[in-house]
């Protein structure tokens, strides 16, 4: 398994998980907002956390970056440069929900125009008056905090109140964890048997269950379809390197996380 040393302390906590409730959601997202406000502003939403679906928003304009090479010591990867479209329809996209600095902020990676990368949430616009489903918690909410081992500002989950009857949990995985080891521990320590699997993050190149493998060190990932039963967890993914390639297929194992990888699992 590839692993990379990041530029700061390793945390002792490398899986972090908060039980809480799952339930689905539709929001009604307004034209003319970011697509960042117009989900903190859509009807009954205010405190959302969770996973969103943004397949199928039109934007105008789509900004988003690819992954890109470190510019200084203090980091392991960083961004392109901003890649701009006039106007798209996002054909597949997830987000995690959470706030930053006390506002409401989203992370996205997704596939637009045959293309592939991490949406920029306050500079792109919704074009037209849509309708997007998820999955909101009750117990748990991602906040962005420093994070002193990648000298990033990351998603981490939190606990909000005490929840009666737990079906999930908001779960971080933190730089150089075997992404599916890693969630199938988790499940396993919440006695979960099966659940279905939500989320985005990065990680160190990309092997798949065919054979074939992405070499790229620092990707942007997006799961398509993620699903843990009988201690076993299978995530199929859609996966953007330094080249700007999209690739698909089923995650092989002893594939480690680069900077973060973000997931809401629900118990089914």
């Amino acid at each position: 398994m590839r692993t990379i040393r990041q530029p700061g302390p390793v945390a002792a906590a490398r899986a972090l998980a908060v039980p809480c409730s799952v339930e689905p959601v539709e929001l009604h997202l307004k034209a003319g907002l970011t697509i960042n406000d117009a989900i903190a502003q859509a009807h009954g939403m205010e405190g959302f956390s969770g996973y969103l679906d943004l397949s199928g928003v039109p934007l105008a304009p789509l900004d988003y970056v690819i992954p890109g090479e470190a510019p200084d010591a203090d980091h392991v990867a960083w961004y392109s440069q901003t890649h701009s479209l006039d106007k798209a329809t996002i054909e597949r996209a997830g987000a995690i929900v959470g706030t930053r600095d006390g506002a409401p902020f989203l992370h996205c990676h997704g596939e637009w125009a045959g293309r592939m990368g991490h949406l920029l949430p306050l500079d792109s616009i919704v074009a037209s008056d849509c309708v997007v489903t998820g999955l909101k918690m009750e117990g748990a909410r991602f906040a962005v905090e420093e994070n002193s081992e990648t000298n990033f500002r990351l998603f981490a989950p939190k606990r909000t109140e005490t929840t009666a009857k737990p079906d999930g949990f908001a779960l971080v995985l933190r730089p150089n964890e075997p992404v599916l080891d890693a969630i199938e521990a988790v499940c396993a320590r919440n006695s979960v048997e099966r659940a279905r699997i939500f989320g985005v993050g990065s990680t160190i190149g990309a092997r798949f269950a065919d054979g074939s493998e992405v070499a790229s060190f620092a990707t942007e990932v997006l799961v398509t379809d993620g699903r843990y039963e009988n201690g076993r967890c299978d995530l199929d993914i859609a996966i953007v390197g330094l080249d700007g390639a999209v690739r698909h297929g089923r995650l092989a194992r002893d594939v480690a996380v680069l900077i973060t990888f973000e997931l809401v699992v629900h118990a089914v």
